[in-house]
């Protein structure tokens, strides 16, 4: 399966992942980063710039595509399992903030980015979507504590 310029099950992935951030902030305009690390912080934040736009756009790939079906079978159940379990922790997090919680919501999309990065062998994502979890763990550590 190739794709043109836009990978439109990327954008999709983006969007469902923004919707309950976009809410959260609106509901919780008041919270501070306590994270003073300005590496991680910028770290955190050039992988979820990079991820978000990569995720759609394949800048640097030769050949945007899915080399088997298997592989895009595969892309398709891991990426909705991991989809659903993002939201319907956003859903409890909503309920009752927790450690678990918010350190659950740093990694699921790390693991998403991933595999996206490598089913598709969009290795620029890759790297960003480690950049990213490393950096947004750890802020989601310092604020979680």
């Amino acid at each position: 399966m190739e794709f043109g310029w836009i990978n439109l099950f990327g954008a999709a992935i983006v969007i469902i992942l923004l919707i309950p951030n976009i809410f959260y902030a609106i509901k919780n305009k008041d919270i501070e980063n306590r994270c003073r690390n300005k590496i991680m912080n910028a770290i955190e934040q050039i992988g979820r710039y990079g991820c978000i736009i990569l995720m759609w756009l394949p800048l640097f790939v030769w050949k945007f595509e899915f080399k088997s079906f298997e592989i895009f079978l595969a892309y398709l159940v891991s990426e909705g399992l991991l989809l659903f379990a993002y939201v319907f922790i956003w859903i409890l997090y909503f309920k009752k903030r927790s450690y678990w919680k918010a350190m659950a919501l740093a990694i699921i999309p790390t693991f998403i980015f991933l595999i996206s990065g490598l089913a598709l062998h969009h290795w620029l994502l890759v790297v960003c979507a480690a950049m990213f979890g490393v950096g947004h763990i750890y802020v989601t550590y310092i604020n979680s504590r």
